[in-house]
């Protein structure tokens, strides 16, 4: 472990992290891993994502590690989100990411956010269980609480499996 600060970031220094994208993939990268990083292995992650290309092309994985070296990390660094040896050329996640990953946008592995995707579920269950006590036609077959306690049932699994992808920052939170 490089540093073990902990901080916590000011709001307006959350927003001004988000508000680039490159910072943003640096971020969801370090949270998958629970140790220092080469600066090499995420300038290649982000160039990846960002080329759309595996591997991304040479000018574009150089491109990307030099403005990270340069401009993204010395200020996440700086705003205490991470910590960055620029001689070893490591990086790690500090405690104090945790004040902006909050404002990050959780995804499902189809692209969609948490929030949609539980609305999404919320707004099907509650359809099916209206129709189901309006005497639809095929959907009045299972009883209202069946759909209820079947769409309750997903909530739970779903909520479940975000949480056990949610692991590695869980750990480090309650740690």
């Amino acid at each position: 472990m490089l540093l073990n600060k902990t901080r916590t970031v000011p709001d307006s220094d959350v927003f001004a992290i988000l508000s680039s994208p490159r910072r943003r993939h640096t971020l969801e990268y370090l949270r998958r891993h629970d140790e220092s990083v080469a600066l090499r292995d995420l300038a290649e992650a982000i160039a990846t994502v960002e080329s759309g290309e595996s591997p991304a092309p040479r000018g574009v994985r150089h491109a990307v590690y030099v403005s990270l070296h340069q401009t993204h990390l010395p200020m996440l660094d700086g705003a205490g989100v991470l910590a960055y040896d620029a001689d070893r050329k490591l990086v790690e996640l500090l405690d104090s990411a945790r004040d902006v990953e909050r404002y990050m946008t959780m995804t499902t592995a189809f692209g969609v956010s948490w929030a949609e995707y539980y609305r999404g579920l919320g707004v099907v269950g509650l359809f099916l269980v209206v129709a189901a006590l309006a005497n639809v036609p095929v959907l009045s077959v299972v009883p209202p609480l069946a759909w209820a306690s079947a769409f309750l049932a997903t909530f739970a699994v779903s909520s479940a499996y975000q949480l056990w992808g949610q692991r590695p920052g869980l750990l480090r939170a309650l740690f």
